[in-house]
């Protein structure tokens, strides 16, 4: 896999424009031109740069880890540092959009530097980037269009705190569109919650529970060609639990089944769950139903 260092290397590869500054690139095409990149398909690569761009498709595929980009309506897309890119087919996107490429070491030393590993959406699904209204593609071009601003024109000591200033003030600007993108996707995450409750319902009846033990929430991700970070956001968002709360619910509603069974000890219950150590299925069975497993199984023998 071809790795690019530099922020130039990584451009020229593009077909973008040599970067006006060394770790930092802008380019904003108004409708005089496509937005370059590789016109034929490409081996998958990854390098060490940010980048931030809004695209629309015409043809071709995209691929962003394990997913395709979905560019039907103009998409913002957020690319972090060593994430794996590869372009299939012809690509080609409308003359209108813009490309914000910087060197991971551009941020050092700011408060930026930190906030940035804190938004989601740089690690999400790549068919869930971030699609605009027209409103909000204008509030996003205008600060784009004061990077590009100061990036081309005021190259001095104050113009690295003034980009980096805009860069943070776009990124709240997506993460405020994002909180409205996943309250439209209520949907979405039933499906979501229904995939994740057959993968793990699947695992149990392969017998890999009891061979691999409790699977974990990126193992479970992986299965469904989702991110960790992206699964984990929406459930909590439409749910109000986390992905580890599903599992255990999960984890217990299957014990539940078990200890029904009158010839199974707690600890061959526990060690069909996955667990390592009984004590442990006792004390996450006691903290969910507020009662010990030998309890449970005592109240519905009485009933």
């Amino acid at each position: 896999m071809q790795h690019f260092k530099t922020l130039s290397s990584y451009l020229s590869y593009l077909k973008l424009p040599s970067p006006e500054h060394p770790m930092l690139s802008v380019f904003n095409s108004k409708g005089d031109g496509y937005l370059p990149c590789p016109r034929e398909s490409s081996p998958p690569i990854t390098n060490d740069c940010y980048s931030i761009s809004f695209k629309k498709y015409v043809e071709g595929d995209l691929n962003y880890g394990r997913t395709n980009y979905d560019f039907t309506n103009g998409a913002l897309i957020f690319i972090a540092p060593r994430q794996v890119l590869q372009w299939d087919n012809s690509v080609v996107f409308e003359q209108k959009g813009f490309s914000i490429n910087f060197h991971e070491d551009f941020l050092k030393g700011t408060e930026l530097a930190l906030q940035i590993k804190k938004y989601g959406f740089f690690s999400y699904s790549v068919n869930e980037a971030l699609h605009l209204s027209p409103k909000e593609e204008k509030q996003i071009e205008s600060i784009v269009e004061n990077i590009e601003i100061e990036y081309q024109n005021n190259q001095d000591e104050f113009s690295k705190e003034i980009i980096i200033s805009q860069l943070s003030t776009l990124l709240k600007y997506a993460n405020r569109f994002y909180e409205r993108q996943f309250l439209n996707r209520k949907e979405l995450s039933t499906n979501l919650l229904e995939q994740f409750n057959t993968q793990l319902l699947a695992y149990f009846e392969s017998g890999q529970i009891q061979e691999k033990g409790i699977p974990s929430i990126e193992q479970i991700a992986n299965k469904m060609s989702v991110s960790q970070r992206y699964l984990s956001d929406t459930l909590k968002k439409e749910t109000g639990k986390t992905t580890t709360e599903h599992l255990h619910l999960i984890l217990i509603n299957e014990a539940k089944h078990i200890l029904l069974q009158p010839n199974k000890s707690i600890s061959e219950v526990a060690f069909e769950l996955g667990f390592d150590y009984p004590q442990y299925f006792s004390r996450l069975f006691k903290k969910k139903e507020g009662i010990s497993p030998t309890k449970y199984r005592e109240l519905y023998k009485m009933n």
